[in-house]
């Protein structure tokens, strides 16, 4: 048993290949202008060969290096991801074969957009129950292998990329760097996005979304603050779920955030990549310096289920 855990480290990997918005107004009824002014993208990156458990693999062997630890120091593999096209074996397994991670518990999870938070809290938990000294956290997709190049409302919107977190605990008398995870669901309004069948799209009511999003989710953002004892006014950094710049920027202005508060808007180059948006995002603030270490940071993630969950945690 731990007093709580923390993140040693951190570490994201993106495909080489780039997708403008001019790319895609060559294919499709579309512009640059009217992509940014609806959900503030630019450009997003698009695997070619690459496997969701291959960039799951890149972006792990960062966050190993940048950590201290080894292989031979993991014992708990997750990976959050709603778009792995093998279902068995898991990418987790997949991950843990090719870094050389000897019998660690391995498992996939699948909450989507929300998938990271959910699986860092999931992380935290067997740190503290004592059944994991060190975890390798991971959020990694290819959306793009889901997505209907030729529909104008959703293509627009995906990318591919993978985060991955070392998560350690940390001793009795040290403060936790993970605060309490808050999650939760609206199952209710699950339909308005949907990845269905076997040969599946993604199909998304975007207006139910952000209408869920802009009104609804503030609160449960505010929530984890308080369960981590923080105020909103006390973060250094806020990296909500990259899903939509105007949905990012109605979030913002319910929390009451500081004026030096840093918010994550790595959509504009990233796109939407589900569960890999908040470690993606999280890895290149910590990687630019932007956020000093120790400072306190509250990821949020959110989609489809529809579900949520974030925390509190302390930048490495």
């Amino acid at each position: 048993m731990t007093a709580g855990s923390r993140i040693l480290a951190m570490g994201h990997y993106q495909p080489s290949r780039v997708v403008t918005n001019d790319d895609l107004a060559a294919t499709i009824e579309t512009n640059d202008e009217w992509i940014k002014s609806r959900v503030g993208i630019a450009e997003r990156r698009v695997a070619d060969g690459e496997s969701v458990a291959d960039m799951a693999v890149f972006a792990a062997e960062k966050a190993l290096a940048s950590s201290g630890l080894t292989a031979a120091d993991i014992d708990m593999v997750t990976v959050a991801t709603c778009s792995s096209i093998d279902r068995c074996p898991n990418v987790a397994t997949r991950v843990a074969a090719r870094l050389g991670i000897n019998a660690p518990a391995a498992f996939d999870l699948n909450t989507a957009c929300s998938g990271f938070s959910y699986a860092l809290g999931t992380a935290d938990h067997a740190i503290r129950a004592g059944a994991t000294r060190n975890a390798l956290v991971i959020g990694a997709e290819k959306l793009s292998d889901l997505t209907d190049w030729t529909d104008r409302t959703t293509a627009v919107l995906f990318g591919d990329g993978a985060g991955a977190a070392i998560v350690t605990g940390v001793p009795d008398g040290e403060e936790a760097g993970i605060g309490p995870v808050l999650w939760g669901s609206a199952p209710e309004k699950g339909e308005a996005l949907r990845i269905e069948g076997w040969q599946p799209y993604i199909v998304q009511d975007g207006q139910a979304v952000f209408r869920w999003a802009t009104t609804a989710l503030a609160p449960f953002a505010l929530e984890a603050c308080e369960k981590a004892g923080i105020k909103p006014s006390e973060l250094a950094a806020f990296v909500p779920h990259q899903a939509n710049t105007r949905i990012i920027d109605g979030i913002v202005k319910r929390l009451g955030l500081g004026p030096d508060v840093i918010v994550a808007k790595d959509i504009v180059h990233s796109g939407n990549t589900s569960a890999a948006s908040v470690p993606l995002a999280l890895s290149k603030l910590i990687e630019r310096r932007e956020v000093p270490s120790g400072a306190p940071v509250l990821l949020f993630g959110f989609g489809g289920g529809l579900t949520y969950a974030g925390q509190v945690v302390r930048c490495p």
